[in-house]
């Protein structure tokens, strides 16, 4: 299953590079439709029948490439605002997650349908509005960005599989662990602190955010992989209450659209949101 998580990987990236070199509207478009297909799926699993699923999500994905194209871009402080309210509430379900685990094994908690389609739209939402905002500043930046989510997932993989002993959330996600997420903090944070030494000039989010206070840049970091991993828990609460392994399979190894990118949904609201408070190149 490594070596097909691996090589399905290897393509997404070698798709995407190929993307930009045709440019950044290749680049939106299919952001667009990646987040159509998770929106789809995140329906689904809040149990919205599939043909009304799949419509929903074809008008969303087609009417926010419409909108980019036609050259819609919220400010910056109203795009401050959607990531700034998007992390809050993924702090929220943070809280929920919490909760979830703390229960008893006979009083599992249940997310009502309506609430999971509101979060889907109100979360996926403000991460197509971050994912374009990044996208337009340039493929390098927004790849910075996603790079760490992907170091933070790996790191967090083969830490908690090496030295893991203490579980995160055993009701929610059996499988992580304290030290994959101690592991994780520590990789990105080496990673950025050592691209900033090395390449002090580069147009990359980590080397801005580190540039412009290193010790709140810091702090984010710790952030940006804290949720990350929210990002990832809260799928997986979502998937364990509709009985599913994955949220689809249409990614050998990974399963859904959705489990690839339930740690960059917060993500990149965090990387806009600390853009505009601290990087001059908002």
């Amino acid at each position: 299953m490594l070596k097909t998580r691996i090589y399905t990987a290897a393509v997404l990236l070698a798709g995407v590079m190929l993307l930009g070199v045709l440019g950044v509207r290749w680049l939106v478009a299919a952001a667009a439709v990646f987040l159509g297909v998770a929106l789809f799926e995140w329906l689904r699993l809040a149990r919205v029948g599939t043909p009304i699923a799949a419509v929903v999500a074809a008008i969303a994905a087609t009417v926010a490439w419409s909108l980019d194209r036609l050259g819609f871009q919220p400010a910056p402080a109203a795009l401050a605002a959607v990531a700034g309210s998007a992390v809050a509430l993924w702090f929220a379900i943070a809280g929920l997650l919490v909760a979830a685990q703390r229960r008893p094994a006979d009083r599992a908690m249940r997310i009502p349908a309506a609430a999971s389609i509101v979060a889907a739209f109100a979360l996926g939402g403000a991460a197509w509005l971050c994912v374009a905002r990044l996208l337009h500043q340039g493929a390098g930046w927004t790849l910075s960005v996603l790079a760490l989510v992907w170091l933070a997932d790996a790191a967090a993989y083969f830490t908690g599989r090496s030295i893991g002993r203490h579980k995160l959330a055993s009701r929610i996600s059996p499988g992580k662990t304290w030290e994959g997420v101690g592991g994780a903090v520590v990789a990105v944070a080496l990673c950025a602190w050592v691209l900033r030494v090395s390449s002090p000039g580069a147009d990359l989010w980590p080397v801005a955010l580190l540039r412009a206070a290193p010790v709140g840049g810091t702090a984010l970091l710790v952030v940006f992989v804290a949720l990350s991993v929210v990002g990832d828990l809260f799928e997986s609460l979502v998937k364990r209450q509709a009985g599913v392994k994955d949220s689809g399979t249409i990614l050998p190894g990974h399963g859904g659209v959705w489990d690839r990118i339930d740690a960059t949904l917060p993500a990149v609201a965090v990387a806009v949101f600390a853009q505009w408070w601290l990087m001059p190149v908002s």
